[in-house]
């Protein structure tokens, strides 16, 4: 598989949420009712789709962001985060009306976190600001997308990249139920296996082992494409990930190793795998290829505390690549 260096060529766009990130560290996660003593407290710039531009950007994508923004301390941190990686943030708006959404996060000794999100200006992103950032599809070869905005938003981002001719990039997380609408216009959707299973209606544990054949992914694979999903990415943690890809002849299953490595922070290594994915895609990689990268990307991403600090380049993935 090749992975060149050199940055991808087509467009990124980016839609979707920018939280400030309040994070305690502890030795383990409390337990419902209970109270535990934290060892360390940060304040970093976060938000799925923030982390997604700013992972896209360092590893070599053009990328551009839609979303809102509180006016406050939080926002310019967020805003000069994300200029920082290289990220167009002509298209983030700043509300006069709400504080910038924010996530308080919980990570244990072992790197495993929880996450609680308020939306904040998040929530005032709309279908009518996406249309008023017509132009900023133009172009793009990729769009990406979650959940952390309004259903109707991502349904509006979703036509908007459609129609300019882009790749829809759906990451169905923070899970919820989607419009037929959005699942028809997504070309690619990325889950975690915990959402797989939600999307798919069956109980996680009957999703596939960890040494699962590709026999028993392909079951998986047939019963997106009876969803109409018929390029799924499904992330397996330390595991690695599966690529089901039913437009290929007679359908594919890849299975992606995982890259080892000692975890320290896994906050935000989704978001690292999304936008390796949306670069790579960019870039006319192949979307086993792409995940492939992406499996790196987030594994180093684990590597370090918080969320975009913490994400490789595109030389740190492809030194690593080497050393495989």
């Amino acid at each position: 598989m090749n992975h060149p260096v050199a940055g991808t060529d087509g467009g990124i766009v980016v839609v979707g949420s920018l939280n400030a990130d309040l994070t305690i560290y502890c030795e383990r996660l409390p337990l419902p009712g209970e109270t535990v003593h934290g060892n360390g407290f940060a304040v970093n710039p976060g938000g799925k789709s923030a982390n997604q531009a700013v992972a896209a950007s360092l590893l070599g994508g053009n990328v551009r962001l839609i979303g809102a923004v509180g006016k406050d301390s939080n926002g310019e941190m967020l805003l000069a985060s994300t200029r920082r990686a290289g990220v167009d943030v002509s298209g983030v708006l700043t509300s006069t009306t709400e504080a910038t959404g924010v996530a308080v996060i919980a990570v244990d000794a072992a790197g495993e976190n929880n996450i609680i999100i308020s939306a904040g200006a998040n929530g005032s992103l709309s279908p009518a600001d996406i249309a008023a950032a017509g132009e900023t599809f133009t172009g793009a070869s990729v769009v990406c997308l979650c959940l952390e905005v309004k259903p109707e938003t991502v349904v509006a981002a979703a036509q908007a990249g459609h129609d300019a001719g882009a790749r829809v990039l759906l990451n169905l997380s923070p899970y919820a139920e989607i419009p037929e609408e959005l699942a028809a216009l997504a070309d690619v959707l990325l889950v975690n296996a915990h959402e797989a299973a939600l999307f798919l209606g069956a109980d996680s544990s009957a999703m596939p082992d960890d040494d699962a054949s590709t026999h028993d992914w392909d079951a998986v694979r047939r019963r997106f494409d009876e969803r109409g999903m018929h390029r799924v990415l499904v992330t397996l943690g330390a595991n690695g990930s599966v690529v089901l890809d039913s437009h290929a002849d007679g359908g594919m299953v890849t299975r992606i190793a995982p890259t080892h490595v000692t975890p320290v922070d896994t906050t935000g290594a989704g978001d690292a795998f999304t936008g390796a994915v949306a670069a790579r895609l960019a870039g006319g990689e192949t979307l086993a290829d792409a995940a492939l990268f992406a499996s790196v990307a987030a594994a180093l991403a684990t590597t370090k505390k918080g969320t975009q600090a913490a994400y490789p380049s595109v030389a740190d993935v492809a030194k690593c690549l080497r050393g495989q």
